[in-house]
């Protein structure tokens, strides 16, 4: 994952962000509380059992330092980024292999007081099982490659002279760490795994949203455009027939026809464009709502257009359309307040959504331009920008008393 500052992150990559330093984190606490501390606490006072200690404790803390980058190339194959590097799980496997090799030396060689260390044991095949419980196809082939390195784990401690009893207790802490490791790593893999999968689907409900926005304009112009245009292309032919005819004064008149009907459709063309033809701010102010919270985002509307002029309902009809393609496309909001409010000035509308980076909207952009010369038209004005911390705020505002009292 690219290094990014903490409030710069979405949600989900602070979540990931936590459960990889957890898991990294696990290895070296154990690695201390589990392994080094019972250990040097248990040496017997011998050269050899010295320098088998001194190995092991050397052997785990580069287990936890390969576990650094094998734990989170596990986490990317199990999120589907790509494979762990076969080189970072041979090292792994190796260094638990000659870790477990080093604790058989000191359960033959009796270097421990009680001839056998239950949690150097129960540490030292974990930093390689957190990172291959993400990398196995499924929970139930884990168990059993597990089982199967536990019992040649138990042949090789038999043969160095491992009683029947230290036996069975390596069994048990062996047949614990499997399951430990599957679900300290692997539960939370899949809760990331389901939220990566829920972002994904916001993602592609926003594009979607965008997607209809554009159909929804489609649709108006083919509506406009076409019927005009079957016009003026049955007049331009009739216009010609006559003129073949000789019945040029007649052939005229749907010249001219044609030419009411091609003045007209520039007009409703010009009006589709800014948003007037059939403008409605009671339906934009519902749709927000509802394309909003589909997203998962709580949005609340406050106020109501009525008494409103059509201009400028169309004029703050598109600052909603604007705005929440902005909070869908861009940012990662929780909240989404709408506000219109109706004062002796005039109204004003608010826009205002969390979940932004500091320097969002910063270049201001096509779409506030169009934005404030829809509002420039009505008399209105228009601002836009971070408030605070992760807020955005835009505020729309048009004299709507004074425009109705001038007519």
């Amino acid at each position: 994952m690219a290094r990014k500052r903490w409030r710069d992150r979405s949600k989900i990559e602070r979540v990931e962000w936590q459960n990889r330093v957890m898991l990294r984190t696990i290895c070296w606490f154990f690695l201390v509380s589990w392994s080094i501390w019972p250990l040097l606490g248990n040496i017997r006072h011998s050269g050899v059992a010295y320098g088998l200690s001194a190995a092991l404790m050397v052997v785990q803390v580069l287990q936890c330092v390969v576990a650094d980058r094998h734990i989170p190339s596990g986490l990317d194959q199990y999120l589907g980024r790509g494979p762990v590097p076969r080189a970072q799980q041979a090292a792994a496997l190796g260094l638990t292999a000659a870790a477990l090799a080093l604790i058989a030396a000191l359960i033959g060689t009796q270097g421990v007081e009680h001839g056998l260390i239950a949690l150097p044991l129960l540490f030292t095949p974990m930093p390689f099982g957190l990172s291959y419980a993400l990398t196995v196809q499924s929970p139930r082939r884990f168990l059993l490659q597990w089982g199967a390195g536990t019992l040649v784990v138990l042949g090789v401690f038999a043969l160095v002279g491992c009683d029947l009893v230290r036996l069975g207790v390596s069994a048990g802490i062996l047949a614990l760490t499997g399951p430990l490791c599957l679900l300290c790593s692997r539960c939370g893999a899949w809760n990331l795994a389901v939220m990566w999968e829920s972002e994904h689907s916001r993602e592609v409900e926003a594009r979607l949203a965008v997607a209809e926005e554009r159909l929804r304009f489609g649709r108006d112009l083919h509506d406009v455009m076409g019927r005009n245009l079957a016009v003026v292309a049955l007049k331009s032919e009739l216009a010609t027939q006559l003129a073949r005819r000789g019945r040029t004064d007649d052939a005229v008149a749907q010249m001219i026809e044609v030419q009411r009907i091609a003045q007209e459709s520039q007009k409703e063309v010009r009006a589709v464009v800014r948003g007037y033809r059939e403008a409605d701010l009671g339906v934009e102010l519902a749709g927000a709502q509802g394309v909003l919270s589909a997203a998962g985002i709580e949005c609340t509307v406050t106020g109501s257009p009525a008494g409103l002029s059509a201009e400028v309902q169309s004029a703050l009809g598109w600052v909603v359309r604007e705005a929440t393609t902005n909070v869908l496309r861009h940012g990662d909001a929780r909240q989404c307040a709408v506000r219109l409010e109706t004062g002796s000035e005039g109204v004003v509308l608010t826009v205002e959504n969390d979940g932004v980076a500091a320097d969002a909207g910063a270049g201001g952009g096509s779409g506030l331009a169009g934005l404030r010369e829809r509002l420039h038209e009505v008399g209105g004005e228009l601002e836009a920008g971070v408030v605070r911390a992760g807020v955005f705020r835009v505020v729309a505002s048009a004299p709507v008393r004074e425009r109705e009292s001038a007519r």
